[in-house]
């Protein structure tokens, strides 16, 4: 399966794995379907499917479908059919953010800053415990910036704009009293109980690995690649920030690690110096993650 994975991959093969991802949503929908469960099944179905171009706009993927499968058997594994909308439109908002932040244009780069940041104000809206994405983005911008300050400047106008409008359209629906949801860090909940997360534990050994491999071989990547490892890692480092203070057993926010753990495990496989050892590893993530799903769905832990 490995091999064949691994043969290259174009825009056309993308609307296949939309297509099996809109029949996982529409399967696990289908028996509490109604108008509010349906915007919601509709924005995580717009999210993911962006998310797949994503792969080839950030190019870390050798055109290949390994990422790509990856990506749909974490979605199977780690979607449990309905999700809070926060979630939902999380997934939505990072994939603008990943396609935005890691395009070639550099002039559409700079030009877009405004619009990241009405997107990440968006998203506290809508869930307040996503606020490490704006510390990842002004990280982002601090690193890889010439004018720090214009765009730092140029991110905050747009987190304003949407504050404002946010604010002026409470104000005219008479909404004048401040929700204490939106300031998330008094209501952190540590996982506390891990039995759940147990089948899980091959792929974060993989994670980990992979990680120790690229930084091991760091000298031997290209600027490029290295680069945009780079901002991969500290995407997911914010992802994880907001896993570890706020899911507890609401395992949903795993997801937001599945595009970036897909492209990780993808590169692991690729290098790995034997054939047997690739497919193993392919097949140990496929079966940690249908374990995982049947112990959730049927509470099996």
């Amino acid at each position: 399966m490995f091999k064949l994975l691994s043969k290259e991959s174009n825009i056309f093969s993308i609307p296949v794995y939309i297509g099996f991802l809109l029949l996982i949503v529409i399967i696990f929908n289908i028996l509490n379907f109604n108008t509010y469960e349906a915007i919601i099944a509709g924005i995580t179905f717009l999210g993911i499917a962006l998310a797949y171009f994503c792969f080839h706009t950030i190019a870390l993927n050798y055109q290949t479908h390994l990422p790509l499968f990856l990506y749909t058997f974490f979605i199977f594994g780690l979607y449990p059919g309905s999700l809070d909308i926060g979630i939902a439109v999380a997934l939505l908002t990072n994939s603008f953010i990943l396609m935005l932040l890691t395009s070639t244009d550099e002039d559409l780069r700079k030009k877009s800053y405004v619009l990241v940041g009405s997107i990440v104000a968006l998203n506290f809206i809508f869930l307040p415990t996503t606020w490490p994405m704006a510390v990842f983005v002004i990280i982002h911008v601090v690193a890889t910036s010439e004018r720090i300050g214009l765009n730092l400047f140029r991110f905050l106008l747009g987190v304003i704009l949407i504050a404002l409008s946010y604010f002026s359209i409470m104000f005219f629906f008479r909404f004048t009293s401040w929700n204490t949801d939106y300031f998330p860090f008094g209501k952190m909940r540590f996982v506390t109980d891990y039995t759940s997360l147990f089948p899980l534990i091959p792929i974060l050994l993989m994670l980990i690995y992979a990680v120790y491999d690229h930084f091991s071989n760091y000298n031997k990547k290209s600027p490029v690649s290295r680069y945009k490892y780079t901002f991969l890692l500290v995407f997911s480092l914010a992802q994880l920030v907001t896993i570890i203070l706020y899911m507890n057993k609401s395992y949903q926010y795993l997801l937001l690690l599945a595009f970036p753990a897909s492209i990780i495990l993808s590169r692991m496989l690729r290098f790995l110096p034997k054939y047997w050892m690739q497919e193993a590893c392919l097949w140990l993530i496929i079966m940690s993650l249908v374990t995982f799903k049947a112990g959730t769905y049927f509470q099996l832990f």
